[in-house]
């Protein structure tokens, strides 16, 4: 994915559990390690950051050390293909939460609905991608969502 601030891009791709993301030549690791509702805390480099995270459609604001930075996404993987990332399954265009089938520590197995959504009429089943444990769940039902939200998180 190419995401720009300023003038400048920044080209993020996905390695397993990290994120490489790369800016004039130079690459930098990034791991998710923790979100909560806005925030999101990553190492990057092995640094630990806290950064705040807002959206709007494509625009996304982060703030770090008091800084706020405005990107925006101008290209993307084929949308509604994967509904991973990092660790957890996002939402893959706005919508409502139907209903929610696991609850924190539950053991699934590959392509077991963790939860329904309803958006633009059509009901969208989110699913293990593989076998694993829920980590976390960060929607209850009847809760609005927004595209790329974090759903629920999973670990091996």
């Amino acid at each position: 994915m190419k995401i720009t601030f300023d003038t400048q891009t920044i080209e993020i791709n996905s390695s397993g559990n990290e994120y490489l993301a790369t800016l004039n030549e130079k690459t930098v690791s990034v791991k998710i390690l923790r979100t909560e509702n806005n925030r999101m805390d990553l190492l990057i480099d092995g640094k630990r950051v806290t950064a705040y995270v807002s959206s709007d459609g494509a625009k996304r604001w982060v703030t770090i050390n008091g800084q706020t930075l405005m990107l925006t996404k101008i290209s993307g993987a084929k949308r509604g293909v994967r509904h991973d990332h990092a660790g957890g399954l996002i939402a893959p265009m706005p919508g409502q939460v139907r209903s929610v089938a696991v609850s924190v520590g539950d053991v699934v197995k590959k392509s077991q609905t963790l939860l329904t959504m309803e958006a633009m009429k059509m009901e969208i089943r989110i699913q293990a991608l593989k076998d694993g444990k829920v980590k976390a769940v960060h929607v209850t039902q009847g809760q609005t969502v927004e595209r790329e939200q974090i759903l629920i998180e999973m670990e091996d």
